[in-house]
């Protein structure tokens, strides 16, 4: 491949995260709601890092913390999803206050400034650690009348006060609620009819207790996000961990999340979902590349070689193209730090992958994103990687922005 002779122009991630300021739930829930709803206190303690499902205890020796009471649970802001703005040395688990952050995670000014900083022209922004990636906060509390009105509650606040005045910069992406297909189906219409470019799913439903993607029950969904463009986005982290050691390493997690991602792509590979839904958009937030030419190579040896009702259940009319015509066709991939992936682009397609800068997490190459990417992308043809860094996000989200 040729070296970039030309700039590279500037990023559009598909992966940041936006931290949900104190107000939103105080203002935005109904009256009724409000003393049950999402609020914060600031309180002395430590936090307890599961795998995305984060705790807080008293302790008058801990730190000072943000903590959100809800669904009779106390959830503290933390320093490594609020990582952005510090040194490598300083970002642990301790929980923080709003005032320990950079503004940038929570104030949509804030984020374009520093978004100018990094040379990033659009951002696609998750929910970040209380919310949860893909809403598993709202979708698994015990009120599910309390939970649906939170949903909307965010998806407003996302579409009125962080995407508004960001002239398209700041791309909106939204959640549903995964307990009920019906409330999902509606929610993700609203969605679709307030611009929305994006909803977030699980990547592996069935290990937070739901229906899996093969058993029908989101179908309904699927053509929903199918007919209005709505990108399904599945971030790491979504489903959990099931091989990690309850005693294990916290490097574990750190390094071997994004072989969650194989599961998750081997599952739409052969869920027939993207046959019966073949312009449904799928992306694999996080889930770096190097791991993709190997399971695209292994999955369509089993495709044309271990056909058989009750052995792999692949058959011609269920699934009639290859499941890397599949992945072509409907599925990207992003990452934020893969040199070795990058040298196999030619068995991943150059169209099915994305740079990300993460914003503000502690992988984030933030505040030198464009010139991090830059570097990463050198050795490539300047066309191809402007895709990779821009391009392929905006066809996906239908930006437009300069």
């Amino acid at each position: 491949m040729a070296s970039q002779t030309m700039p590279l122009p500037e990023l559009v991630s598909p992966d940041d995260h936006v931290q949900a300021p104190a107000h939103i739930w105080q203002e935005r829930l109904p009256q009724r709601w409000r003393e049950a709803g999402p609020r914060v206190e600031r309180l002395r303690g430590r936090a307890h890092l599961g795998t995305g499902d984060i705790r807080f205890v008293e302790d008058a020796e801990g730190h000072w913390a943000d903590v959100w009471h809800y669904d009779d649970k106390l959830i503290p802001l933390v320093r490594v999803a609020a990582a952005s703005g510090y040194d490598r040395s300083e970002i642990d688990g301790r929980p923080v206050t709003f005032d320990d952050m950079h503004p940038a995670c929570h104030q949509r000014d804030a984020r374009l400034e520093a978004m100018d900083v990094a040379g990033v022209a659009a951002s696609v922004c998750y929910p970040n650690m209380f919310v949860r990636f893909c809403g598993q906060t709202f979708s698994l509390a015990e009120d599910k009348d309390l939970a649906l009105a939170c949903i909307r509650a965010y998806n407003d606040f996302i579409a009125e006060e962080w995407c508004a005045g960001s002239d398209g910069r700041l791309v909106p992406m939204g959640i549903v609620p995964l307990w009920d297909p019906s409330l999902a189906v509606a929610e993700a219409e609203r969605l679709a009819a307030l611009d929305f470019r994006s909803i977030t799913f699980s990547e592996a439903p069935h290990l937070l207790g739901l229906p899996s993607i093969f058993s029908g029950h989101w179908d309904r969904l699927f053509a929903t996000c199918e007919e209005a463009q709505l990108v399904l986005s599945l971030h790491i982290g979504t489903g959990g961990f099931p091989m990690l050691a309850p005693d294990g390493s916290g490097a574990v997690p750190n390094v071997m999340a994004s072989f969650n991602a194989g599961y998750t792509l081997t599952d739409w590979l052969f869920s027939g979902r993207l046959e019966m839904f073949p312009a449904l958009q799928v992306v694999l937030a996080e889930s770096q590349l190097a791991w993709v030419p190997y399971v695209l190579s292994r999955a369509d040896f089993v495709w044309s070689e271990m056909r058989g009702k009750g052995f792999t259940d692949i058959a011609n009319d269920t699934m009639p193209s290859s499941p890397s015509e599949i992945f072509r066709r409907n599925i990207t991939c992003t990452f934020f730090r893969d040199p070795v992936g990058l040298t196999l682009l030619d068995h991943i397609g150059v169209d099915n992958v994305m740079y990300e800068v993460d914003f503000p997490h502690t992988d984030s190459s933030w505040p030198t994103a464009h010139a991090t990417a830059a570097e990463m992308t050198a050795h490539l043809d300047p066309a191809d990687a402007a895709r990779i860094v821009a391009g392929t996000a905006r066809r996906l989200f239908r930006i437009e922005t300069p």
